[in-house]
């Protein structure tokens, strides 16, 4: 099932986006938060079967808002259901 970003909120200092399946459902939310040359993530997703399309969703949001502000520490918490999911392979050793 395709998944998409629904902007809610977006400032300079903070973006809260929906996440919405295809039939505009809303299935979970996502936030950033720019502090200085930190970038924090939070997002929770309510349905497990979306869980990669959500990451594979989320990582290029992230590369195209460290392309706008470069240097940029990203600090992400992001779940699907009640588990954790990793980004990349360097959170999978963590």
């Amino acid at each position: 099932m395709p998944i998409y970003f629904s902007p809610e909120v977006i400032t300079p200092e903070y973006q809260v986006l929906n996440v919405i399946d295809a039939k505009n459902k809303g299935v979970g939310n996502v936030a950033f938060l720019f502090a200085e040359k930190k970038l924090y993530v939070y997002g929770i997703l309510e349905e497990e079967e979306v869980g990669a399309d959500f990451r594979d969703l989320v990582t290029p949001y992230i590369k195209g808002l460290v392309k706008a502000k470069p240097g940029l520490d990203i600090l992400a918490c992001l779940y699907v259901g009640c588990k954790k999911i990793k980004l990349n392979e360097e959170e999978e050793d963590s």
